[in-house]
């Protein structure tokens, strides 16, 4: 009898443990249709929405490591328009290759550059998540015979189809424009089956960590991904950071962009506005080079039965010219995208509040002279001119400071043990010939913002790469190919040290006549445009410190003859 109460209980306990685990399994939430993939349900290169709701605050099941990087397969179809030729693979639809036709490659001028390229497996990807809807992997076929913009066309376009799976058919669309780096990308879903579709979609960008050629050492720019948002503004994502699996960013929201940005050159996924989105980027292992992707994931119309529905995005992949992006960050109303903070990825360094205003000045001073490195001359002038009272205050002072030096010298010689009474007596000199020690470096230290920002400015502007000046500079982005102007700069700099007052320390007056030739051994590697700034800098001042100091040396000898 009590074995069998024995065995009674312990049927009915291990039936109470069946029961509770089926009843919780039956309360899970479901898989929503739009976070599955048929035939790649384990490919983790394929992204997940985090929910089926947008506006779950959970963080994106992306997985942080995926397969290797690959170039799409597929057939490569060619597009041709006014400004580039976009390759585009069958495979995924995904382009492969971009090459502008206005812009020269940096190790060969022969050829025209390529900004997306298997180089650097640089790709440009996208693709729907859901039951049976096409990815990147998916191979399309092209239904479009036209494959260059006519002369009298606007636009041109290139349509793949997938192949329909349970009556469901999709499309993917190009549409390229004229006079414009921006495509646009549209899904087309034709569902003829008897239940909705509910999908997702992803854009992504592909490139692996290695910087791009014409990157120096001396001059170094940001290379990477980088997104904006209303709530965090623009955010840059270092590569290192995503190897280590650090990398922070906002992941949620109804605005924004994802980009893949680099010198001069940017390509950008950019959703409508008002649509909720999710931002991901991922590590991938494998490949020649460490690789990484970019990408956000938008959630697509729902398609009943019978429907047609389209999800369109706009993919902008070429030159940061600084009054393209401005226009595309317009509202549409304004004729834009709505492409908020795009221009903040031409990077003008951490006073880009100067430096955008100064790039504004240069290209207004262009339209009248049609030369950048005439208008790089004229904007210095400009400057100079602008602070021409603070450098004749600070010149005056080191005029000043020139005469008294064999004083001071003799000061040091005769108290150079007594430290104390050595900096009281410099002291006195000072005030009897109403001297500030300080009033030679104040007005350069004001100055000195303007210059870094001009600096910054005529490094990140794609509007120098292939621009000529005269003679022999045809780019005012690469290299003076003779080193002319950092030898004038080198020139420039040992004469600006011979106007200068003489330091009473021997081994800060070694210091100073060295510097000439170290800030002029790094500018060999500089960019000419930048060089041609600070020569035509240091020449101004030169004129401006010799008149001032020839001026000061007048005075002082009329002084003297009239109280002689």
């Amino acid at each position: 009898m009590d074995n069998r109460r024995l065995i009674l209980l312990v049927v009915f306990s291990f039936s109470l443990v069946m029961l509770w685990d089926a009843w919780q399994k039956y309360n899970l939430p479901k898989a929503p249709q739009s976070a599955a993939v048929s035939a790649t349900a384990h490919d983790s290169s394929i992204p997940v929405p985090s929910a089926a709701q947008p506006a779950s605050a959970s963080s994106p099941s992306v997985p942080a490591v995926v397969s290797a990087p690959t170039i799409s397969k597929g057939e490569v179809v060619s597009i041709k328009t006014d400004l580039f030729v976009a390759d585009i693979s069958t495979q995924g639809g995904d382009f492969v290759g971009l090459v502008l036709n206005n812009y020269k490659a940096i190790d060969a001028k022969e050829t025209n550059f390529s900004l997306l390229e298997s180089k650097h497996q640089y790709a440009a990807q996208s693709g729907l998540i859901g039951e049976g809807l096409p990815n990147h992997k998916t191979i399309f076929a092209v239904s479009s015979d036209r494959r260059e913009l006519a002369a009298d066309a606007k636009t041109v376009q290139l349509r793949l189809v997938a192949p329909a799976i349970d009556g469901v058919k999709v499309s993917k669309v190009y549409t390229f424009t004229r006079g414009s780096y921006l495509i646009d990308v549209t899904y087309e879903i034709d569902n003829g089956s008897q239940k909705e579709v509910a999908a997702h979609a992803y854009y992504q960008l592909q490139r692996d960590t290695v910087a791009p050629a014409g990157e120096s050492r001396m001059v170094s720019t940001f290379t990477g991904p980088a997104l904006y948002t209303e709530q965090e503004k623009y955010q840059k994502i270092d590569f290192k950071d995503i190897e280590k699996g650090k990398a922070k960013f906002n992941t949620k929201a109804d605005n924004g962009w994802m980009s893949m940005v680099q010198h001069y050159f940017v390509s950008a996924w950019i959703p409508p506005e008002k649509l909720a989105r999710e931002f991901y980027v991922r590590k991938l292992e494998g490949g020649a080079n460490p690789a990484i992707t970019a990408g956000l994931i938008i959630p697509a119309p729902v398609a009943v039965p019978g429907s047609k529905v389209r999800q369109s995005v706009s993919l902008y992949a070429g030159p940061q010219i600084q009054s393209v992006l401005d226009q595309l960050a317009k509202p549409v109303a304004e004729g834009g995208i709505g492409a908020q903070g795009l221009p903040l990825v031409v990077d003008y360094g951490w006073l880009t509040i100067v430096a955008a205003p100064i790039f504004w000045c240069l290209e207004v001073i262009h339209k009248f002279v049609g030369n950048w490195g005439w208008a790089i001359v004229l904007l210095t002038i400009c400057i100079k001119a602008l602070f021409f009272p603070l450098s004749a205050a600070s010149y005056k002072s080191m005029a000043k400071m020139r005469k008294v030096t064999p004083r001071m010298t003799a000061l040091r010689e005769r108290y150079g043990d007594d430290k104390q009474k050595l900096n009281q007596e410099m002291m006195n000199l000072y005030k009897t010939e109403k001297i500030n020690p300080l009033g030679g470096c104040l007005p350069i230290v004001v100055q000195i913002p303007v210059f870094i920002a001009l600096y910054w400015a005529l490094l990140g502007a794609v509007e120098m790469r292939d621009a000529p000046w005269i003679l022999w500079i045809h780019d005012l982005s690469s290299q003076d190919p003779f080193y002319v102007l950092p030898i004038i700069m080198m020139g420039t700099m040992l004469i600006q040290t011979k106007l200068n007052p003489t330091p009473p320390d021997p081994i800060q007056a070694k210091i100073t006549m060295i510097m000439p030739f170290v800030f002029g051994g790094m500018f060999f590697f500089f960019p000419s445009g930048l060089v041609l700034y600070w020569v035509v800098n240091n020449t101004l001042s030169i004129a401006q410190q010799w008149q001032i100091t020839r001026m000061v040396d007048s005075g002082g000898k009329a002084a003297n003859d009239a109280k002689a």
